[in-house]
């Protein structure tokens, strides 16, 4: 079972690699690095919440696990 500090330390690291890649698709569509990064940094603080939690409830899941 992976800790709550490895959990956040991937999702983190998970969340630095879409940051990136939503910034540059923001300012591909609307030309605007203001614009782009604004939606990339929404995208990347929902995006991290949202991990964070489905890896926690997937600990408390057994189906698929090897005993």
């Amino acid at each position: 079972m992976d800790s709550r500090k490895r959990t956040l330390f991937k999702a983190l690291l998970w969340n630095l690699l879409g940051l990136a890649a939503m910034s540059a698709v923001g300012f591909a569509f609307t030309g605007s690095a203001v614009t782009g990064g604004s939606l990339a940094i929404a995208n990347t603080a929902i995006g991290l919440v949202s991990y964070v939690l489905y890896e926690r409830a997937w600990l408390h899941v057994a189906w698929g696990r090897d005993v």
